[in-house]
């Protein structure tokens, strides 16, 4: 089990979280406490950089469709970047890959 560490940075667009670790049933209200702590604006884009994310369960899927709630209540957009393998997989067997716009990395998730 890798802890979980969640960075916060700035971007043209919005808010980006650099998501390592687990994310998982143990550290999800982790990464829920910390988006809804965020004051997003409209039009701006929340991207969750999971590049550094070694396992995902369903609690950590539940957070991130928090993550993606927030950011529509505040009229803002998501973005999730460098979805590892196993997660992307899971993300299209129950159809959240069409929920989701997923770029290959934060860059990309990050251009206007």
């Amino acid at each position: 089990m890798k802890p979980l560490t969640i960075l916060t940075r700035d971007a043209g667009t919005g808010p980006v979280l650099e998501i390592t670790g687990d994310l998982d049933y143990a550290t999800a209200t982790e990464l829920r406490t910390l988006v809804t702590a965020l004051t997003l604006r409209p039009g701006q884009r929340l991207v969750l950089d999971l590049s550094g994310m070694e396992f995902c369960d369903s609690s950590g899927i539940t957070a991130l469709l928090a993550a993606r709630n927030h950011a529509q209540a505040a009229g803002a957009g998501i973005a999730l970047a460098s979805v590892p393998a196993n997660t992307l997989r899971i993300l299209r067997v129950v159809g959240l890959d069409q929920v989701f716009p997923l770029h290959p990395d934060a860059d990309s998730a990050t251009r206007p």
